[in-house]
């Protein structure tokens, strides 16, 4: 890491640049980012999330094995069932961010309240 001049911040490296952006490449489908966002409100296994996001199970899994690869998402097994979940403690920065990016732009999709009368 690099010595930020006038800040003592140290820069990243660039392997962690690289790291970091391909996580956030993972977050630029929506399907993707709906599936963490689904997670963030609670674990679910692939059935269950795919209903949620209208995906094709097959697509739904494919995508959340890239999340998980990319440490995004983890996993358990409940005897045949696979559940997913978002880390709380690992992945709490990254899931705010999508709360509050999706949240936000979700309420400004809702058409403003009536005036009351």
């Amino acid at each position: 890491m690099a010595t930020t001049p006038g800040t003592g911040h140290q820069d990243p490296s660039a392997e962690v640049l690289a790291a970091a952006a391909a996580a956030f490449g993972l977050l630029g489908a929506p399907a993707r980012l709906h599936l963490v966002w689904a997670l963030a409100q609670g674990e679910s296994d692939v059935t269950g999330l795919a209903e949620r996001v209208g995906g094709a199970l097959p697509a739904v899994s494919q995508h959340l094995t890239k999340l998980k690869l990319a440490g995004l998402v983890r996993s358990r097994r409940e005897g045949r069932r696979q559940v997913y979940f978002v880390d709380a403690v690992e992945q709490a920065a990254v899931v705010e961010v999508v709360r509050l990016l999706v949240g936000r732009l979700a309420a400004l999709e809702e058409p403003e309240a009536a005036p009351a009368r």
